[in-house]
């Protein structure tokens, strides 16, 4: 039964809601404004809210337009014995108002318009419920697709969101949702780079000048591989911008910006990919840290600070397992090369192990035979 709130000033008229509208909706009662935002804070959300337009305080449409900063998707509705034309285009421009009633409203037409405003409830949230469950599945098939055809590149996007969410905390940012799912894609464009480079960069190797070419345009391909995704446009903008410096070099010409005009996440994103990059090159993490200390104009240095506290608390809470292939489970990293009988690579040291990673591996094995147990890291116990 959807949650209905009704709002006003004098306690008899909310008596007669109770008891003209009792069974059709799950109804709850404020007496005045102030009671209506602790209730919806504290039970909220509502599908329907429905006030009083004069009360003391504030009058109606600026307690909805407070209850809409809550609750965006609740429908709002005026109820009002005080009508005149002014009043009614306040309702719509300040409260995006839902229905503008005014009193005495008979007990139909006042169903009538909460069954409409709870039909309307319903709709948004479907649509919104349909849009998160397809965007989420899209991501994972093409983080599944770059798992299969690029291991190495898959293992570094997962290596990039653990400590772009670790740092993400840090500093306190909202959204952790756009932090995770940059990090995630942010490598998804290596599905058209040949997967010898990445491994090259993986295990220290310095690249040609046109490997460099090829490796560094993967930015350009993963925002063609999005651009008909919705609701992407911030991950968008952080995967173009996430090899610029913090100085401005190192991008397009023609897209030429620096300092706190980067992209938040595409300033974290240039952060740990270089540090990710020292990584193969050394084991030594301060090191690491003071090499990209000394790149002047190269980071944001909050980010870079965040970083180094980071990195050197992560190690801390991982630990070594031995596992067989029936045992593994998703978000484990690989600690060595994971090969069959003959030698042959089958997933690369440092990968994280995806759901996808695990069906191909369960489905080789009834085939041929691979070396076990596996070295891996996982999380350790808390």
């Amino acid at each position: 039964m959807d949650k209905v709130l009704f709002v006003d000033d004098d306690q008899n008229i909310l008596n007669a809601y109770r008891r003209n509208l009792r069974g059709n909706f799950d109804l709850t009662v404020a007496l005045g404004p102030i009671e209506a935002l602790k209730i919806v804070r504290e039970k909220g959300p509502f599908a329907v809210v429905i006030s009083d337009f004069k009360m003391p305080v504030m009058n109606g449409i600026e307690l909805l337009s407070k209850i809409k900063n809550i609750n965006p998707d609740t429908v709002r509705i005026i109820l009002t014995g005080h009508a005149n034309l002014e009043t009614a285009i306040s309702a719509v421009n300040e409260g995006n108002i839902f229905r503008f009633l005014t009193k005495p409203c008979q007990k139909e037409q006042l169903l009538k318009v909460l069954y409409d405003g709870t039909r309307q409830y319903q709709l948004i949230n479907n649509e919104k419920e349909l849009l998160d469950k397809t965007l989420k599945g899209t991501i994972k098939v093409l983080l599944d697709i770059l798992s299969i055809v690029n291991p190495s590149a898959f293992s570094k996007a997962a290596r990039i969101r653990n400590l772009a969410v670790q740092i993400g905390k840090r500093m306190k940012l909202k959204e952790q949702w756009i932090i995770e799912i940059s990090a995630l894609l942010s490598q998804i464009g290596c599905i058209g780079v040949p997967g010898e480079i990445i491994e090259k960069i993986n295990q220290g190797h310095k690249l040609t000048e046109n490997e460099k070419e090829i490796f560094y345009s993967h930015p350009n391909i993963g925002i063609k591989l999005l651009e008909k995704i919705p609701r992407l446009d911030e991950v968008k903008k952080a995967i173009e911008f996430q090899n610029i410096r913090y100085d401005g070099s190192g991008g397009k010409e023609k897209d030429y910006i620096s300092g706190d005009s980067i992209p938040l996440m595409a300033r974290m994103l240039k952060v740990i990919n270089d540090y990710d990059i020292y990584s193969r090159y050394s084991k030594e993490n301060a090191r690491i840290l003071e090499i990209m200390n000394k790149d002047v104009g190269a980071y944001d240095t909050e980010i870079l600070l965040s970083l180094e506290a980071v990195a050197n608390g992560l190690a801390d809470e991982l630990e070594l397992k031995s596992v067989f292939v029936t045992e593994l489970k998703v978000g484990m990293m690989a600690a060595e090369n994971i090969k069959d009988e003959s030698g042959k690579l089958l997933i690369s040291k440092d990968t994280e192990i995806s759901s996808a990673i695990i069906f191909r591996l369960n489905n080789y094995s009834k085939i041929n035979k691979i070396v076990e147990p596996i070295k891996v890291l996982s999380l350790k116990d808390k």
